[in-house]
């Protein structure tokens, strides 16, 4: 398959790029369905005449049907879809990358998802997609699973399956109030909870609080009650920001941001910041779990992708082989630039 794959690329190259862009249409209709083909055509860019003959093309092969709501994808085009994934996945040679980053960053598992989750929001949901399924085979009765906040990992909880756990506890890997309630650590537990019938835990603790307020809400029973139980995670989710980013979006002051910068760091993960070199560089006034507890955990999972991500994703050192990535092609192509360059 492969080597026809190969063939065909050489021969005849449009026809590859034809079932990327099918692959991208059948991809936003069943991430956005119901969806108008006006709406199609500014979320991939293309124009509205282009979109008419693919849809029409589409709609003849029994793959999707168009209703007076929108286009929606049917269970034909599902299954086309998942096949398409796979074929993707061969004709971009995913898994030589794959290797190679793992070798890279030395950890466990990469798993990378076709396309650029800066310029198609439908990426990010793939790759929650996939980072869901991964992990629903990670749980077991008795599990204790650890998340952060984040658009990443919120993804991760929306395309979460439905389960029937027995004993399972998911709790905040850190605490927080923010502007945006529906990414929060505290929300994303709840919602991922309801979803897998396992029961949870709430941490109300805002971030950049004094280093005394910090000490008396962590002796209070709720809270201590919730930090004794975070060593004893099994399974971790998180995302990985950029540190100039996230600084601003937790509401750092300017001469800390600027001092941040000034240390170098580039990237942030659960409240801890790190330079280029993988050292952490600062940490926020938050409770939530402690980075020397992150190493001995026996599943950890990370989220992350764009090309503006790729030295932040490097950076974020660990130090646990048993680390999955979950990125996209955008983010895993400039990562392998960059440390090849190395």
């Amino acid at each position: 398959m492969k080597e026809i794959l190969l063939i065909q690329q050489k021969i005849i190259p449009e026809m590859i790029e034809l079932l990327k862009k099918r692959f991208d249409i059948l991809s936003n209709i069943y991430y956005n369905q119901p969806i108008g083909r006006r709406t199609l055509s500014q979320e991939l860019n293309l124009g509205e005449r282009v979109i008419r003959t693919e849809v029409e093309f589409l709609k003849n092969q029994g793959l999707i049907e168009v209703t007076p709501a929108g286009m929606i994808i049917t269970k034909e085009g599902e299954k086309i879809l998942g096949d398409l994934r796979e074929l993707i996945y061969e004709i971009n040679n995913y898994k030589h990358v794959e290797e190679k980053l793992e070798r890279f960053l030395k950890i466990k598992k990469v798993i990378i998802v076709s396309g650029d989750s800066e310029k198609d929001k439908t990426v990010l949901k793939e790759m929650g997609r996939v980072c869901a399924n991964y992990v629903k085979d990670l749980i077991y009765d008795g599990s204790i699973i650890s998340i952060t906040g984040g658009t990443s990992v919120a993804q991760v909880v929306e395309n979460f399956p439905k389960l029937n756990t027995k004993g399972v506890l998911v709790v905040p890997a850190r605490g927080g109030f923010g502007r945006d309630v529906e990414t929060q650590a505290n929300t994303l537990t709840a919602n991922l909870a309801k979803k897998i019938n396992a029961n949870y835990r709430l941490l109300h603790v805002p971030d950049n609080i004094s280093l005394e307020t910090l000490e008396t809400i962590a002796n209070e029973p709720e809270i201590k009650e919730i930090l004794d139980i975070l060593p004893k995670t099994n399974i971790l989710i998180f995302g990985i920001g950029r540190a100039d980013e996230m600084s601003k979006r937790r509401g750092m002051a300017k001469e800390q941001i600027d001092e941040l910068i000034k240390k170098g760091a580039v990237a942030e993960a659960f409240g801890y910041y790190f330079n280029s070199e993988g050292e952490v560089v600062f940490r926020t006034s938050s409770i939530g779990i402690n980075f020397s507890d992150v190493k001995n955990i026996k599943n950890v999972v990370a989220i992350a992708g764009g090309k503006n991500k790729a030295e932040a994703i490097i950076a974020t050192k660990i130090n646990n082989p048993n680390m999955v990535l979950v990125t996209d092609e955008a983010a895993a192509n400039e990562m392998v630039n960059m440390l090849s360059n190395k």
